[in-house]
C-alpha cells in the first residue's frame, strides 16, 4: 500500500489510529499494541501477500535466536555459532530473493552455461528489514537487548511507517517509546505536526517526485545510442532530483505518521545536495543507511592503527556493501565503489587541510552526484556509456521528447523549476517541522499544495526504492 493513495489516507489510516488510540484510552494497553502489529502486518500483506507468512516466521525466529544469545555466556563457542547462525539465516533469505538470478547469470557468463534464471519476485521491504533484523542480532551478541519483550520488539520491526523504505531505524531508539505509557494518549501538538509533515510528503512525492521521475524514465527506457547534450543533462539532473524527492518524500510521510502514534522516527535527509563533498553528502543522504553501515559494517572492519584494516579500506569495504546491497547487478556494485573513492578522497583533502571554495565545491559535488547517479538508474553498463557519452556530444542539438500526453509528462518541467528552487532556497522538512506553528502563512500554502496533490492522487506511482 502506498502512502500518497487515497485507500491509505482516507480509510487504512483513520482506521488504525483511531482503534489504537480508542483501545489505549479503554485501557486496553496490551491489546491496542498488538492491534497495531496486526494492522503492520496487513499493511505489509497488503503489498507482498506471497511473503508476509514467510516474513512473520523470520522476525520471530530471530527473536529466539536474538534472546538466546542475549542470554549466553560471553566468549562462549556455542553463543558465537548461533550469532553466526543468525546472521546467515538473514543473510540467505535476502539472498535468495534479491540475489539468485545475479549469482546465475554471472555463473553463466563466466563457465558458459545456460542455467534457467528464477525471476524471483523482490519481497518489497526486505532490504531494509533485514538490517534491523541484524542489528538486533549484532547487539543481541554485545548484551544490548536482552530486557526486550516479545510485542515491543514486534512494533520495533514491523511498525508500518517505516516498514517498506525505511528509515532503517534501531531497536534502541524505537522500543523505548513503544514502552513509555506517556506515549499512549493523543497528543494533539503530534498530531498537528505530524499531519504537517505528512501533507510535505504527500505533495513532494505525487507533485514533484512522480512528474520527475515519470519523465526521466521515459529517457531511459529507451535510450540506446548518443543523443543531444542538453537531453542528457537535462534527464540525467532530473531523475537525479527525482530521487531526493521520492526517497525524502516517503521519509517525511513515515515521520508524520510516527507522529501521529506519538513515536518519533530518525531524519532521514538533511539537505544533501548542499553538500560541500561527498563525505559530507553521505551525512545527509538516506542518513540512517549511513548510520548502520557505520555502525554494523565500518566499525567492523576499521581498526585504529592497523596497517590493513585503516580508515580507507574500511570505507571501501562499506560502500561496496552499499553498493551491492541497493541492487543485484554490477552497476550497483561500481556505484557504491565510486561513491567510496569520493568519499575517501573528501577524507583525505579534510586530513591534509585541503579545501575547494564553497561555490566551486558544492558544484563539484553535484556534477558528481548527477554523474554516479547515471550508473544507478542506467539498465547496465552499456546504456551508462551511452549517456555519458551524450553529455558531451554538443554537435547534437536535438533534444529528446518523450510522444505521450499524460499529466505527468506535460506538469514536469515546471516541477522541474520548483525541484531546483526548493533546493537551492528553501528549508528543508525537519527545519520547516521543527518551527512549525499553525498559523495562516504556513497552513493556506499547505493547503494549495494538498489540494492539488489529492487531484493527481488515483495517478500515484510506487516508491523508487520499492525495487531495494
Amino acid at each position: 500500500m502506498i502512502f500518497s493513495t487515497f485507500e491509505f489516507i482516507f480509510l487504512f489510516l483513520p482506521i488504525v489510529w483511531l482503534s489504537y488510540f480508542g483501545l489505549h484510552k479503554a485501557k486496553f494497553h496490551t491489546a491496542a499494541k498488538w492491534f497495531l502489529v496486526a494492522s503492520s502486518f496487513a499493511f505489509y500483506a497488503i503489498g507482498s501477500a506471497d511473503f508476509v507468512l514467510i516474513f512473520a516466521l523470520s522476525v520471530a525466529l530471530n527473536f529466539l535466536i536474538g534472546t538466546k544469545i542475549a542470554r549466553m555466556a560471553n566468549g562462549s563457542k556455542a553463543k558465537t555459532m548461533l550469532f553466526l547462525t543468525g546472521i546467515l539465516l538473514n543473510v540467505a533469505l535476502l539472498g535468495y530473493y534479491k540475489y539468485t538470478d545475479f549469482f546465475i547469470a554471472n555463473y553463466n557468463f563466466l563457465f558458459g552455461a545456460n542455467v534457467a534464471l528464477k525471476k524471483i519476485v523482490l519481497p518489497i521491504g526486505i532490504s531494509f528489514f533485514t538490517f534491523q533484523l541484524i542489528a538486533f542480532q549484532v547487539d543481541s551478541f554485545r548484551g544490548l537487548t536482552s530486557s526486550y519483550s516479545f510485542l515491543d520488539y514486534l512494533l520495533f520491526i514491523t511498525f508500518f511507517p517505516q516498514l517498506i523504505v525505511g528509515p532503517i531505524v534501531h531497536h534502541g531508539e524505537m522500543v523505548p517509546q513503544f514502552e513509555d505509557s506517556f506515549r499512549q494518549c493523543v497528543n494533539w501538538d503530534n498530531v498537528a505536526k505530524g499531519l504537517f509533515v505528512f501533507t510535505i510528503g504527500v505533495a513532494k512525492k505525487i507533485l514533484l517526485a512522480d512528474p520527475l521521475t515519470t519523465n526521466a524514465q521515459s529517457f531511459f527506457d529507451v535510450v540506446a545510442s548518443p543523443v543531444g547534450a542538453a537531453s542528457a543533462w537535462y534527464y540525467a539532473v532530473e531523475y537525479t532530483i527525482s530521487y531526493y524527492f521520492d526517497l525524502s518524500a516517503y521519509a517525511d510521510m513515515a515521520i508524520g505518521i510516527g507522529l501521529l502514534f506519538n513515536v518519533i522516527i530518525p531524519e532521514n535527509f538533511n539537505s544533501p545536495y548542499k553538500a560541500r563533498n561527498f563525505q559530507d553528502y553521505w551525512q545527509r543522504w538516506h542518513m540512517t543507511l549511513s548510520r548502520f553501515l557505520g555502525s554494523y559494517i565500518f566499525r567492523s572492519v576499521y581498526r585504529k592503527g592497523s596497517r590493513f584494516r585503516t580508515y580507507y579500506v574500511a570505507t571501501m569495504v562499506t560502500f561496496f556493501v552499499s553498493g551491492f546491497w541497493h541492487g543485484a547487478g554490477w552497476t550497483f556494485v561500481v556505484w557504491g565503489v565510486v561513491n567510496g573513492i569520493l568519499v575517501c578522497i573528501a577524507s583525505a583533502m579534510k586530513r591534509h587541510s585541503l579545501s575547494l571554495p564553497t561555490i566551486p565545491a558544492h558544484i563539484l559535488t553535484l556534477l558528481g552526484v548527477v554523474l554516479t547517479r547515471i550508473l544507478f538508474v542506467a539498465k547496465d553498463f552499456h546504456q551508462a556509456g551511452v549517456v555519458f557519452q551524450s553529455l558531451f556530444n554538443f554537435g547534437n542539438h536535438d533534444f529528446f521528447v518523450k510522444q505521450a500526453n499524460g499529466i505527468y509528462n506535460k506538469i514536469a518541467p515546471i516541477s522541474f523549476v520548483f525541484s531546483i528552487f526548493i533546493i537551492a532556497f528553501m528549508p528543508n522538512t525537519k527545519a520547516l517541522s521543527d518551527r512549525f506553528k499553525p498559523t495562516w502563512s504556513r497552513l493556506v500554502p499547505l493547503a494549495l499544495a494538498a489540494g492539488l496533490s489529492v487531484a493527481l492522487m488515483g495517478r500515484a506511482s510506487q516508491f523508487l526504492y520499492f525495487q531495494f
